[in-house]
């Protein structure tokens, strides 16, 4: 048997552990397809550049391109699709992809096929000195781009001010992202209802509020199916992700149901097919309401190493599957934990990280607590408040992926390995912008 190209968005080496977990894994030969850095890791993306570059890198392949995996947000997830469709293997089309991740267009879908579950909403131009007289939500409420990465330049608004300070940041940095996003909203015919609406404008939102959860799944051939959920639970505080449990038991399955039936209803409203998903609900349990947050068009790499320590392969499964044409099917608690999750290790004021955990400090975690992986997304020397892709609230320094054989023991975990953990951190003179006394 020939062994399949399969070509994977900006790999990391703990992706390819994970990919090696899949049902067949030796028949295939796992190719990386653009860098980390420039689809990743980086403030600014060039979305005509790496769309070039990719083509580039797949027309001088000597050899068959037999399968694109995509597993990261926006550009990988729009240019993942556009390449596959190119080489004529199966790809969601680029409209019903828009129709996700256009936030202010996907409310607009929503509210025509699933109304019961979309908040109030508004775009507004954020280089308009008069918005907030056009935003008809009474506070709170929230204000994000209508593209971003996570929950990066989204801000809860309380009065005037805070709208004032949240859009004076907005500005600053929104064209990152959104020109980037033009370049592929110039590919489509978008309706009128978008003529003012591009890459840089902004989503206000009425205020949601109960127990977040993400059903993931899979669309092919017209077929809907969804393989796992997952508890999305945050701080104290209310404001950041601290973990992503799977599989999810914060809300009763009927519940679960609920959210799975409304994701479908959407996705075959939007036209979307061939390809992943992962859709985030809240459920207002006093009020029985459901919420839909998002819905994103791949699989999460997040969400992949905790489907290999519970079903026993990663999400990747499903997904080359779809690339590959054939029908997706994903085992079901054949993993060596019963529970697992990512989670986060934070720092909540900016400093120069001067310290990170080595390559013998993560064994030595993995060797304590079996399977767990730390991954890091800072370096010695850099400042927090630079890093790409943080949320507006608090910084990321890296994740954990812990599996355990109950809740219990996967949280004593999780306090106990971020208490090893050997980060260490001297403070940034407001004044200079340069690193202070340790």
């Amino acid at each position: 048997m020939t062994a399949k190209n399969v070509f994977v968005l900006a790999l990391t080496d703990v992706q390819r552990g994970e990919l090696e977990t899949v049902n067949g894994a030796e028949n295939y030969v796992f190719r990386n397809l653009l860098d980390y850095e420039s689809v990743v890791n980086t403030p600014d993306i060039d979305f005509e550049g790496l769309l070039a570059q990719a083509r580039r890198e797949l027309q001088e392949f000597d050899g068959p391109v037999d399968a694109i995996v995509t597993h990261w947000d926006f550009p990988a997830s729009v240019i993942g699709p556009l390449l596959a469709k190119e080489h004529g293997l199966p790809a969601p089309s680029l409209e019903s992809l828009l129709k996700c991740e256009h936030k202010y267009w996907s409310r607009l879908e929503q509210k025509a096929s699933i109304p019961e579950c979309v908040p109030q909403f508004a775009s507004f131009d954020p280089f308009d000195d008069d918005a907030l007289s056009k935003i008809d939500i009474d506070y709170p409420f929230w204000v994000k781009p209508v593209k971003s990465h996570s929950s990066n330049l989204g801000f809860e608004i309380q009065n005037e001010d805070q709208f004032r300070e949240a859009v004076q940041e907005i500005r600053d940095q929104i064209e990152q992202i959104g020109d980037a996003f033009n370049d592929v909203l110039a590919m489509v015919d978008l309706p009128p209802e978008l003529k003012n609406a591009d890459g840089n404008t902004c989503l206000a939102e009425g205020f949601i509020s109960g127990i977040q959860a993400a059903p993931e799944g899979t669309m092919f051939g017209g077929k809907f199916k969804v393989h796992g959920v997952f508890d999305m639970h945050k701080d104290e505080a209310g404001t950041s992700f601290e973990r992503l449990d799977y599989p999810a038991n914060s809300v009763p399955e009927s519940v679960q149901q609920r959210m799975i039936d409304l994701t479908e209803r959407y996705m075959h409203h939007v036209g979307f097919d061939d390809g992943c998903f992962n859709a985030e609900f809240m459920w207002d349990e006093a009020e029985d309401k459901l919420w839909l947050v998002e819905i994103n068009t791949r699989i999460s790499q997040s969400h992949s190493d905790l489907f290999a320590k519970v079903d026993g392969v990663s999400n990747h499964e499903v997904a080359i599957d779809i690339a590959l044409g054939h029908e997706p099917k994903m085992p079901r608690r054949k993993g060596n934990f019963a529970v697992a999750s990512q989670c986060m290790i934070f720092h909540d004021e900016d400093a120069i990280v001067t310290r990170v955990p080595s390559a013998e400090d993560k064994a030595a975690i993995r060797e304590r607590y079996p399977e767990t992986t730390v991954t890091l997304q800072v370096k010695e020397g850099e400042k927090l408040s630079d890093l790409p892709g943080q949320d507006s609230y608090r910084y990321i320094l890296g994740k954990l992926y812990i599996g355990a054989d109950n809740r219990e023991q996967l949280v004593e975990r999780y306090n106990a390995i971020l208490s090893e953990l050997p980060f260490e951190f001297a403070p940034v003179d407001q004044a200079t912008g340069q690193e202070g006394a340790a």
